[in-house]
């Protein structure tokens, strides 16, 4: 019964698409899958990008880097990145467009252990940051900083594997992590009422986040193909915002995860998938002004030239009648 109110909510707001013949398209994940990829591997179960005329292939990812590089290189047609990262890599020569916005809010977040005397960013003068060398808000750190009010330089890096945050964290081998919102949880969980944490969104560092990247030379030549991609996909991340259970079943072989930390994650990305206030795009549309804001982080974090919005993003592929995710309470 549920899933049929599922479907029957899903051809309500159109997927129905004309037909076209079977294109192939290769998608690269940011990381293993996980709740925020919950739309696709339901999608892809209900068959609806094969009724769309796309054959698709989901591999997973090694992060936003991986990702951008596959597609950036032609060697994928369309990957989820992180829009600052894949920024970065098309001044390096990557070509990449995004066609797709799936986190409206900055994901990036900062972890601390209070017993440590950290009270507030104000406290991470002095200490130990430990990341990834590649890892995101690592790379972002000056623009960071810049917003949380410390110089750049006051703090030290320890390099870690991302699976030793947590337990890096708890040790006491160093002071400080970060982590996309999506894991928060997981810190919840670990650390207890000995966390401390601070979204660089509410510290006024907001960029755009993950999004659907195409390769720029695939989408040019293959625009219809693209936009029967994005249009499922777009209707599928709304049908699971409306009635997630069916969505997190299909996921839970995939990402090898209970039903339960799926709730619980997906929960968390609903609450990066939320519209900004007064905002009238689509769901995944993308607000040039917003992404302007982003570019210029990108080109003051790495000196790198900047490009108008135009050249970066495109809400063509979009259904405009989808409408944008309003959020729940957080």
């Amino acid at each position: 019964m549920i899933r049929r109110t599922l479907l029957a909510a899903a051809a309500a707001i159109g997927f129905a698409l004309p037909a076209a013949a079977q294109d192939r398209v290769a998608l690269v994940l940011n990381w293993t899958p996980g709740p925020d990829h919950a739309p696709l591997y339901w999608a892809q179960q209900q068959g609806l990008y094969r009724d769309a005329k796309i054959a698709l292939t989901i591999e997973n990812g090694r992060g936003s880097g991986f990702a951008a590089q596959r597609v950036g290189a032609g060697q994928a047609q369309v990957g989820i990145v992180d829009a600052p990262v894949a920024l970065q890599a098309r001044a390096q020569g990557a070509d990449l467009i995004a066609g797709m916005m799936i986190y409206v809010q900055s994901p990036y977040g900062i972890y601390w252990r209070r017993s440590a005397g950290i009270n507030s960013p104000q406290d991470f003068r002095g200490r130990r940051i430990g990341t990834p060398p590649a890892d995101a808000a690592r790379v972002m750190w000056p623009m960071i900083s810049r917003a949380i009010g410390i110089p750049a330089d006051s703090v030290s890096w320890v390099n870690i594997a991302p699976p030793a945050k947590v337990t890096s964290l708890q040790s006491g081998a160093i002071d400080i992590t970060t982590e996309f919102y999506t894991s928060h949880h997981i810190y919840q969980r670990a650390l207890g009422e000995d966390l401390g944490f601070l979204a660089t969104r509410d510290a006024g560092f907001n960029p755009y986040g993950n999004a659907f990247f195409f390769n720029g030379a695939w989408l040019r030549a293959n625009r219809d193909a693209a936009q029967r991609f994005t249009r499922v996909t777009q209707r599928a991340y709304a049908a699971c915002l409306a009635n997630p259970e069916p969505c997190l079943a299909a996921t839970a072989q995939p990402a090898a995860m209970s039903i339960e930390d799926l709730r619980v994650g997906w929960g968390l990305v609903g609450v990066l998938m939320t519209s900004d206030a007064g905002s009238t795009q689509p769901l995944g549309g993308m607000d040039p002004a917003r992404m302007e804001v982003t570019i210029e982080a990108v080109k003051t974090a790495f000196n790198i030239p900047a490009v108008a919005p135009a050249e970066v993003m495109t809400n063509d592929l979009l259904d405009p009648a989808v409408a944008g995710f309003r959020g729940q309470p957080r």
